[in-house]
């Protein structure tokens, strides 16, 4: 079973060539500086492409919760 679905990876790789055009901005509406980072271009396509609604595992919270 796939994890994620075609049509994110290609949110991903649209995303990947607006980091190396230079135009992928981060935060909220583009207002950030430009993304450097291969790691931070991913999440920010992956983010796209959940608001989309296409098929991406939910992302892990940062930290854990006590039991």
């Amino acid at each position: 079973m796939a994890r994620y679905s075609r049509s994110a990876g290609k949110d991903v790789k649209s995303a990947m060539s607006r980091r190396k055009k230079g135009t992928l901005k981060s935060g909220k509406g583009g207002k950030g500086g430009k993304v450097k980072s291969r790691k931070q271009a991913i999440a920010i396509g992956l983010s796209e492409a959940r608001k989309k609604g296409k098929k991406v595992p939910r992302r892990k919270s940062a930290r854990k919760k006590k039991s």
